[in-house]
């Protein structure tokens, strides 16, 4: 191996152990306590490494956002896959976002800024325009399929993602007045009201 490959090879351990260290970080002490310095001193290197590999903390948080933005539509494209009709789609995808966002708060909070400063980061990434692309197909789909022209598929997007994030974001937040049953029941029949109103 020459000395450039071991160069790079070496620089993207550092980057790995700063990403690494930062997400234990994250998983403890929530997103607020992140700090270029306390990832440094953690990893024992000195602040201007950290800036070696990232811009400034925001730049660590994109790369957390790209990888929920991934994963989300991973599973996302799988849960659609499993189905052929759009109104099954519809309600798979549904359910698919929801396990998502309960199985990996730490991400959702950061792909829609719930409890922390909004940032920029959203407008940085293609990867949200994928996943709204997959949402928005069988919308269209069933929209096509009802042979109505009087309903907006954009605008029926905004109220998926609406009823979703929203009701996300009350169990997030931790809304104890709303157990994880009800708060489910109220997605599931929210989502079968939606479908209903596209067809």
């Amino acid at each position: 191996m020459g000395i450039l490959e071991r160069r790079q090879r070496q620089k993207e351990e550092v980057k790995n152990d700063i990403i690494c260290t930062a997400w234990q970080m994250v998983k403890k002490e929530g997103w607020q306590a992140l700090s270029i310095r306390k990832i440094a001193d953690a990893i024992e290197y000195s602040v201007p490494v950290i800036y070696d590999h990232f811009e400034n903390k925001d730049a660590i948080l994109l790369e957390f956002s790209k990888k929920g933005f991934m994963i989300l539509s991973a599973k996302i494209i799988e849960a659609k896959d499993r189905y052929k009709e759009p109104e099954e789609q519809i309600k798979a995808m549904a359910d698919a976002y929801w396990n998502f966002a309960m199985d990996n708060k730490e991400h959702y909070q950061l792909m829609f800024g719930i409890g922390m400063p909004c940032c920029e980061i959203s407008k940085a990434m293609p990867e949200q325009e994928k996943f709204r692309s997959l949402v928005l197909q069988p919308i269209d789909d069933v929209i096509k399929k009802s042979g109505r022209t009087d309903i907006n598929s954009c605008l029926k997007y905004h109220t998926f993602w609406s009823v979703m994030h929203g009701l996300i974001s009350i169990k997030i937040i931790g809304n104890s007045a709303i157990d994880e049953e009800l708060n489910k029941m109220v997605l599931d029949d929210a989502i079968a009201g939606f479908i209903k109103n596209l067809s």
